[in-house]
């Protein structure tokens, strides 16, 4: 009977609030009966935890970021550009934690090899704001990820220096906020 009062007594309380306070109160209230009811759950082990597989995160993470890359380059949005290129640099160096090893290849080492140079010398070139070297910095990245691609048998991915403009929904005009 007390508890059936006080449920009811809090939905008219949600009533009262709105509704983003209500939801904030609801997830609130999920979450205490959630913790009163397993007071002793752990917390998921890692052996638990979803890992997406490496083509997973390739087309989530890798791809977009080459992508909006080279259309930013385009638009000469160098900012955008050098933000870009820090995000694809920290996507690969995730990629390489997530999986150390593929096919007994240290992965991280493989992508640091086939990576390394191609992004340095884009990085340069959009340092210098070098067009024409950005776009041959681009193709051997491209190139690069070719050939990773082949030497673990993944050779049907073939990806491309884009062509046209993105189908994205990120405005690469706009140079300032």
């Amino acid at each position: 009977m007390i508890g059936a009062l006080r449920a009811s007594t809090k939905l008219r309380t949600v009533a009262l609030l709105g509704i983003p306070s209500a939801i904030t109160l609801c997830i609130g209230l999920v979450a205490s009966h959630t913790e009163a009811a397993e007071p002793d759950a752990t917390p998921p082990s890692q052996a638990n935890q979803y890992l997406p597989p490496i083509s997973d995160l390739m087309i989530a993470t890798i791809q977009p970021r080459h992508r909006r890359l080279w259309q930013a380059a385009q638009e000469k949005n160098w900012a955008f550009a050098a933000y870009e290129l820090g995000n694809l640099r920290a996507a690969f160096k995730r990629l390489g934690e997530a999986y150390p090893t593929e096919h007994d290849i240290p992965f991280p080492d493989m992508i640091s090899s086939v990576t390394e140079q191609p992004l340095e010398e884009i990085n340069t070139a959009i340092e210098a704001k070098d067009e024409v070297g950005f776009t041959k910095a681009y193709a051997d990245l491209t190139t690069a990820c070719n050939a990773c691609h082949q030497a673990l048998n993944y050779g049907v991915v073939v990806i491309r220096t884009p062509s046209g403009k993105s189908d994205s929904d990120q405005d690469f005009t706009t140079t300032e906020p």
